[in-house]
């Protein structure tokens, strides 16, 4: 009990000094039997949890309680965890710098700069108390976080989570994952989650590993558009990685920036089409209608609940799929999705994984996040981009500090080769000192 209380205490410190939790309840009740009994986590805000309301970053959502939990949430309370609260995040997952958002979450490293989206809360909440959590993964909300707040973030393949019970950004492109203060602990997170589930129809059984080669490629041009101090902060562990008799090769990617343009335009479609049930009937806030309101004038007044950036990806991706524009715009970025596919399974026939910084700056700060224009904060996700577009497995790893701020290493493998995304995180997280 005394555990329990001071885990209690130690999340709402946390939440105090850093702004990272949604909701912390009262108390924490009495675990399961299981192998994860005695493990506490946090649960990002777009999963469901029976008992805790469910806002995802948003006002339109506010005050909702599912009546059930996630599968990934309900397999590991089943073999003993605790859900300590719910962590804050960009409304719907629309973000990179977790400002998207009713309460914004402070970088444990220094207060002035962003967490990271759209996972920022799991990230803070790990980083400053050691609590690993249950995140989710749209563009690269897991890896952004996890490299700006210094802890391990585990993206896995699209499928090997099932999704029952998340709040969707895109549904083609969400995947659940984990955020720990270790590899192995973020990997263990994975394997107590993942396996088929009647209830999602895209979950999948997972494929055998491979062979590890012992060879890996560096994705030249995503190192080049870093910034200098992260860009050597990186290479210092690609090298440190190489001295241990690993095989480095250089590569580069025909379509980077493509990935980025036809990322956001499908996710956009989505989101889209998923936020056109928030209209007051079924789901979203259901004020009382106003007498001589119309349907579209109560529709209208309880949208405007959505935030700039919500009404924006809903206007976007309307467009991108609207008669006379969908074959120009939302079929040739499927066209391009094929082909990052593509480029990437070919070049992972050859090597046993894809090495790039996680992401291309530290953590900004807020002052500086302001002055940039929306298409500025979208290019931010070009390493995280291309693997999420193709449902790879990848996680990011931290591997040392730039400007006194962490930097991490982001390691992508083919599909259901999670195992060898972890034994090079390991390697990785090794060879720190």
């Amino acid at each position: 009990m005394t555990d329990r209380f001071e885990t209690l205490e130690k999340v709402r410190r946390a939440d105090a000094n850093f702004s990272c939790m949604a909701f912390v309840p009262e108390s924490l009740g009495q675990p399961a039997g299981g192998p994860l009994s005695g493990t506490f986590l946090g649960i990002k805000d777009n999963l469901c949890v029976q008992g805790m309301p469910a806002q995802a970053g948003s006002k339109i959502l506010e005050g909702y309680m599912p009546p059930f939990s996630a599968t990934a949430v309900s397999r590991l309370q089943q073999k003993g965890a605790t859900v300590v609260g719910k962590t804050v995040m960009d409304a719907f997952g629309f973000g990179t710098f977790n400002a998207n958002t009713y309460k914004v979450p402070k970088n444990p490293h220094d207060v002035s700069r962003a967490a990271g989206g759209s996972s920022g809360g799991c990230a803070v909440l790990t980083a400053a108390t050691g609590i690993p959590c249950v995140a989710e993964s749209t563009g690269g909300s897991i890896s952004a976080p996890a490299a700006f707040c210094g802890v391990v973030g585990v993206t896995p393949t699209y499928g090997k989570v099932s999704r029952y019970g998340l709040i969707d950004y895109a549904n083609s492109l969400d995947k659940i994952g984990s955020m720990a203060a270790t590899v192995r602990e973020a990997f263990d997170l994975i394997d107590a989650m993942a396996g088929p589930d009647a209830l999602d129809s895209t979950s999948l059984v997972p494929a055998p590993m491979k062979k590890i080669q012992g060879k890996v490629a560096v994705v030249s041009e995503l190192f080049e558009k870093a910034e200098a101090g992260v860009r050597t902060v990186a290479m210092q562990a690609v090298e440190k990685l190489e001295q241990t008799g690993v095989a480095v090769e250089e590569v580069r990617l025909e379509h980077t920036e493509n990935a980025l343009y036809a990322y956001y335009i499908l996710a956009m479609a989505e989101a889209s089409t998923n936020l056109a049930k928030f209209v007051g009937l079924r789901y979203g806030q259901q004020p009382a209608p106003e007498e001589s309101e119309t349907y579209t004038d109560y529709f209208t007044r309880v949208r405007e609940l959505f935030g700039p950036e919500e009404k924006r990806r809903i206007l976007l991706g309307s467009f991108a799929r609207t008669a006379g524009y969908r074959g120009k715009y939302y079929d040739k970025a499927a066209r391009v999705r094929t082909l990052v596919i593509r480029e990437l399974k070919n070049l992972l026939e050859k090597y046993d994984a894809l090495l790039m910084p996680s992401m291309p700056c530290v953590a900004p700060r807020f002052s500086d996040i302001e002055k940039l224009s929306p298409l500025e904060h979208y290019a931010m996700d070009v390493c995280t981009v291309p693997a999420n577009l193709a449902g790879l497995p990848h996680a990011s790893v931290p591997v040392g500090t730039s400007q006194s701020m962490p930097v991490g290493l982001q390691i992508v493998a083919d599909h259901f080769q999670e195992g060898i995304v972890r034994h090079y995180g390991e390697a990785v997280e090794g060879q720190r000192t």
